[in-house]
């Protein structure tokens, strides 16, 4: 088979190809098995080595000839396998970070806002009821300066508005929450 002769499923070649494949396959799986955390990166990376060689080839791209096809695959297989080593890794930390980030939100959904050591739960969950009811633009405000420990700068800058619009926001949503809570304080549901 020549250099540059793709093998196919009809050609000559092809049962050549299957010849010298069926020789160096299980040396080249070998190292691919070392160079690999499992048995399936190894299969995996692999075939992938052997496609590339076999585009390289009918595109007449390889040079070398057979006698280079091995070296090329040990090559590609470590090169290969390097990336799916990244690869993996990368998706590990990411998995691992979204893992924490997911712990971090279902501790922060059962740790009430307002600590109220001798206080009331139903107070402290009409108080945060009555957070969540604000609008947005404005309960984000209060959260951030309150439980964030943010200046209005800070504020502005991570919203994208002015430091007066941040004052003004949290202003106005104290005042829209100071007026819910005092209808429940009026209707005797609210105990502070």
């Amino acid at each position: 088979m020549s250099a540059i002769e793709a093998p196919t499923q009809s050609s000559p070649a092809a049962s050549a190809w299957r010849v010298w494949l069926d020789e160096h396959a299980p040396k080249l799986f070998l190292f691919a098995r070392q160079q690999t955390r499992s048995h399936e990166d190894a299969q995996d990376v692999l075939q992938d080595a052997v496609v590339k060689l076999v585009e390289k080839i009918r595109a007449g791209e390889f040079v070398g000839g057979q006698q280079a096809w091995q070296p090329y695959l040990y090559t590609t297989i470590r090169r290969l396998a390097i990336d799916l080593s990244r690869k993996n890794d990368r998706r590990t930390k990411r998995e691992n970070n979204v893992s924490a980030d997911t712990e971090s939100l279902q501790q922060d959904a059962f740790h009430p806002w307002f600590d109220n050591e001798g206080g009331d739960e139903e107070t402290r969950s009409q108080l945060e009821d009555a957070l969540k009811a604000l609008p947005e633009k404005f309960s984000e405000v209060i959260i951030m300066k309150v439980w964030g420990e943010r200046t209005f700068a800070e504020i502005g800058k991570a919203l994208e508005i002015s430091q007066n619009t941040a004052a003004s926001r949290y202003r106005y949503g104290l005042e829209a929450l100071k007026r819910e809570l005092g209808t429940a304080r009026m209707k005797g549901d609210l105990s502070i």
